[in-house]
């Protein structure tokens, strides 16, 4: 019986993320015409994650306020900025700064250079 409750907790938490990517995708094609009912897609996301204990993955969390939970768009209602190897990201509604650093780019080797 515990492996059938494994299971199914599994199955559970694959629906879940999967949900989760659902809504952040209909908050995004909905943001133009309706941009509450888009923050209210992102406050269902965090609801049904927090619930089911699954991460949201981290390229959807950089397009949700941590402040406010309103869903962020760059040119609408977020102001994005590079500086010094960091991504800043503003938003104009409720003033927080979220700022995550920027991978530093690999430049190819040169062993080719030094034949």
């Amino acid at each position: 019986m515990a492996k059938h409750r494994r299971k199914k907790k599994a199955v559970a938490k694959e629906i879940a993320a999967e949900r989760i990517s659902y809504l952040f995708d209909m908050a995004g094609r909905e943001y133009p015409y309706n941009p509450g009912r888009s923050d209210r897609y992102v406050s269902l996301a965090k609801k049904i994650g927090m619930r089911y204990r699954v991460s949201i993955p981290s390229e959807l969390k950089k397009r949700m306020c941590k402040g406010c939970g309103s869903f962020l768009t760059p040119g609408g209602n977020c102001r994005v900025r590079l500086k010094n190897g960091l991504l800043i990201i503003t938003c104009i509604k409720c003033g927080k700064v979220q700022r995550y650093f920027l991978p530093q780019e690999k430049l190819p080797s040169d062993a080719s250079a030094n034949k």
